[in-house]
């Protein structure tokens, strides 16, 4: 008899090995409805990627969870607004993350990386998340943002705060001391960032937050509360989503010793091996839309206002998408992964994300003879269901 299907995206052995339930997923449950809640798990590539590319049929906009006071939730960002709204918030950023402008930061991205390896080849013995994987992305948002450098520990433990429980309210319900503890949590970085804008408007200055204070795009500026908004986003995603896809980076390569060695071997071969962690390994596992009328997805019927879970760390396992799809491959081509969404919402911040992780394996491969861990204790997960990382990464360095 088969065993019955059940997908519990907070058990812990799911979360550390999905990749067996998913398989299951896609073949026999592709659409799967969540007994007892208003929610729908989407596992196959082709039907992740058509939902989000359609906000007509498919919203970001959530109505407040039941129970929850709507005043007590956040005013929306980016992230929950759907087009023309998307569009035009969307097109006063944009300009910020430019392929050319991501790349003229390059060459401070190698300086910081290689000072935080500096520290870390002294001790030989580090936890690698603390030593580089979020320090990094930390400090080159802080800088494109405008922070003043003795902020960043204050930046990183808001940022902390605002993803540790992100997405886990879709399956485990809604708190209030949670929205209350985000809302007063938002309130201080709002506050904080007010002061800092304001001084950009008396002193502008060559960086993000002078940018968005000035922004202005056919005649539609920002409001100051959708550039505190804005601001806050790109602290929280300018960092959270680069410092696990750079840990996934190291376990990968820990985990597939013969691609690490043709990774030493073959440097070049650093951009298409980033995009092959964000594929195999995916930092955001899961995005979620709601439909705005009934639908049927795979004989499944979908009403409207229902939760779609698109299951991303699925879709890019995807058999009928990816030849042996569960090989890692540094070489892999035609790599079309998900791993940072699809449609209007495909992150702003890809380019950056993508070239911080190949900074720091390059860096990482050029200053070590070796590194491994330094026990095989099983590795602290990141809290939040979206993100599939760990929170400490102990190493032992060998330089080079």
């Amino acid at each position: 008899m088969t065993e019955a299907f059940d997908f519990n995206p907070f058990d812990l052995e799911t979360r550390r090995n999905p990749w067996s339930t998913y398989a299951r997923a896609r073949r026999e449950h592709p659409v799967y409805p969540h007994p007892g809640l208003p929610i729908v798990s989407v596992f196959r590539y082709e039907d992740v990627q058509a939902i989000l590319k359609d906000p007509e049929m498919w919203s970001s906009k959530f109505p407040p969870p039941p129970g929850i006071d709507p005043d007590l939730l956040p005013p929306p960002s980016l992230l929950g607004q759907d087009p023309p709204e998307h569009t035009r918030l969307r097109g006063l950023v944009n300009q910020a993350f430019t392929p050319r402008i991501i790349r003229r930061l390059e060459p401070r991205m190698h300086e910081i990386a290689n000072e935080l390896l500096d520290r870390a080849l002294q001790q030989r013995e580090v936890d690698f998340v603390a030593a580089l994987t979020y320090p990094l992305p930390v400090i080159v948002i802080a800088e494109i943002i405008g922070i003043p450098a003795e902020d960043r520990a204050q930046f990183k433990e808001w940022s902390d705060r605002a993803v540790e429980n992100l997405g886990n309210a879709l399956f485990a319900g809604a708190s209030r001391e949670r929205f209350e503890q985000l809302r007063r949590l938002l309130g201080e970085m709002r506050a904080y960032f007010a002061e800092l804008a304001e001084e950009r408007r008396r002193q502008p200055r060559d960086d993000l937050l002078t940018g968005l204070v000035q922004a202005e795009v056919e005649g539609s500026k920002l409001t100051h509360d959708e550039m505190l908004q804005m601001l806050v986003l790109i602290l929280v995603a300018g960092n959270e989503t680069t410092t696990t896809l750079i840990g996934n980076a190291v376990l990968e390569l820990l985990a597939h010793p013969d691609q690490l060695v043709r990774l030493r071997a073959n440097p070049d071969l650093t951009t298409s091996a980033v995009d092959e962690i964000l594929r195999y390994s995916s930092p955001v596992q899961m995005d979620p839309r709601r439909a705005t009328r009934s639908v049927e997805v795979r004989g499944q019927r979908i009403e409207a206002n229902q939760l779609a879970v698109c299951w991303i760390g699925s879709a890019n396992r995807d058999e009928d998408v990816f030849p042996d799809a569960d090989r890692f491959d540094i070489g892999r081509t035609d790599n079309y992964h998900l791993a940072f969404g699809f449609g209007p919402h495909y992150c702003l911040g890809s380019n950056l994300a993508r070239l911080e992780a190949q900074v720091a394996l390059r860096a990482l491969l050029a200053r070590t003879r070796s590194f491994e861990r330094t026990d095989d204790e099983p590795l602290p997960l990141h809290p939040s269901i979206v993100f599939r990382g760990v929170t400490r990464l102990p190493l032992r360095l060998v330089p080079a």
